[in-house]
């Protein structure tokens, strides 16, 4: 099972992830309403995938992802960004944030994200299978 947490204020963010729960039986989605109620959740959860919208009520998308990435260097994370990716990819530098994805990201960006991280996981669950 793939546990995945939406951080936004927005009910309805992302719900196009959201909805391949329905066609994903190995999903599991989760909310937080904050940057701080996300970074509680992450520190009794484990979470293979945080997406972090722009505009929390606490704090921005990237102020939370530094405190993320401070608090577990090794979770998955993608972030909501209307910066160009030039600009994205300066802010963002170290955080090893998988993806930038647009305002109102849709069905594609998904599966896109989706897709990324299965290979991630696959690759990192090959690797811990070496040691």
């Amino acid at each position: 099972m793939i546990h995945i947490l939406l951080v936004s204020s927005d009910k309805d963010f992302f719900t196009d992830l959201a909805s391949n729960t329905e066609e994903n039986v190995d999903l599991s989605i989760s909310r937080a309403s904050s940057g701080s109620n996300a970074l509680s959740m992450i520190s009794g959860n484990r979470f293979e995938l945080v997406v972090s919208d722009e505009s929390l009520s606490d704090m921005t998308g990237l102020e939370f992802m530094k405190k993320l990435v401070s608090t577990n260097p090794m979770i998955n994370c993608a972030a909501v960004s209307s910066l160009s990716s030039e600009d994205f990819h300066a802010a963002s530098e170290g955080l090893g944030i998988l993806m930038q994805l647009p305002p109102c990201p849709d069905k594609t960006h998904a599966e896109n994200l989706l897709q990324h991280l299965k290979h991630i996981l696959s690759i990192t669950n090959t690797a811990g299978g070496l040691n």
